[in-house]
């Protein structure tokens, strides 16, 4: 199992220069603003999930992943930088680095079937089941998670149905999160929105269109559920091959691009170094110049 990457500033990054991305009719826009914490997130990858009927593959969902722009630095000072987009894309621990980094997550699924909730959450929660099962983490494991005081504030404020704020166990966990999605219903366009905090608090928020609300419904405390979330999508056995491999290819692009500011930067500093000493050089080499001028004239002066 990959270890828990632990790797936070405490202040964001500016975004790197991405695209949008249009998957199957549904735009993604290249950052958009998290419910959870007001901060703008960058688009990392899109792909459809879909499912078998019948030997034709139609697709279920449309699903969009972003990251906090730390997650670049992240990423880099672990060497992911120096990959190709085929060996990030084969990478399990690639995968495990960003389900478990120290940064914020947020993921958009976009209905293109109609689901009910019941349906949705029911199969989430079984793909969290066989990831707890492969890494080894047994029913009787609990991490949670406690948002700040002021998450805990806003949130009673807006769904007082939830009641406040608090810590669960695992089990209590996936209970939680199938009561949540249990009276909803979401027809084609409506979308989920998941945001992970840094300490893996689980903000669930809906909407009936293409739009992202500014604040969460609702916020389940629990580590392991927040990062079974996004593993199941863009995990070894995710539920969108097509997110996670976009994932890799735009992802390798940005770390490429920071390692050539990188170098365009120290570049800059060693030419800048350089010119400073070519300048004291020129100016010790003038002064030198003007006392021996200065030596000639008096030594004419005292001739006459």
């Amino acid at each position: 199992m990959f270890d828990q990457i632990i790797i936070s500033s405490g202040v964001q990054s500016p975004l790197p220069s991405v695209t949008n991305l249009h998957v199957d009719s549904v735009n993604f826009p290249p950052s958009v603003i998290s419910p959870a914490s007001s901060n703008r997130l960058f688009l990392a990858g899109a792909g459809v999930q879909g499912l078998d009927i019948q030997g034709e593959f139609v697709i279920s969902t449309v699903i969009g992943v972003y990251l906090d722009p730390n997650a670049v630095g992240s990423l880099t000072s672990f060497g992911w930088g120096c990959k190709t987009t085929e060996e990030l894309t084969e990478s399990v621990n690639f995968f495990r680095h960003i389900v478990t980094g120290s940064f914020e997550k947020f993921i958009k699924v976009t209905m293109k079937l109609p689901l009910t909730g019941q349906q949705y959450s029911e199969k989430v929660t079984e793909n969290c089941e066989a990831i707890w099962e492969s890494l080894g983490i047994n029913s009787n494991s609990d991490i949670s998670c406690g948002p700040p005081p002021s998450a805990k504030l806003r949130f009673n404020k807006i769904t007082k149905t939830f009641g406040p704020s608090r810590h669960y166990s695992r089990g209590q966990a996936v209970k939680r999160f199938l009561e949540i999605f249990k009276p909803k219903k979401f027809p084609p366009g409506a979308s989920i929105l998941f945001a992970i905090s840094p300490k893996g608090s689980l903000t669930v928020a809906f909407s009936n269109d293409d739009g992202i609300p500014k604040r969460g419904n609702t916020a389940i405390e629990n580590k392991f559920l927040a990062e079974a979330v996004l593993e199941s999508i863009i995990g070894k056995n995710g539920v969108s091959p097509g997110a996670r491999l976009s994932v890799a290819e735009r992802l390798a692009q940005v770390m490429k691009n920071e390692g050539r500011a990188e170098t365009l930067i120290l570049a800059d500093k060693k030419f800048m170094k350089n010119n400073e000493v070519k300048e004291d050089a020129t100016k010790t080499k003038t002064d030198q110049e003007e006392a021996n001028d200065l030596s000639l004239g008096d030594k004419l002066a005292e001739e006459n």
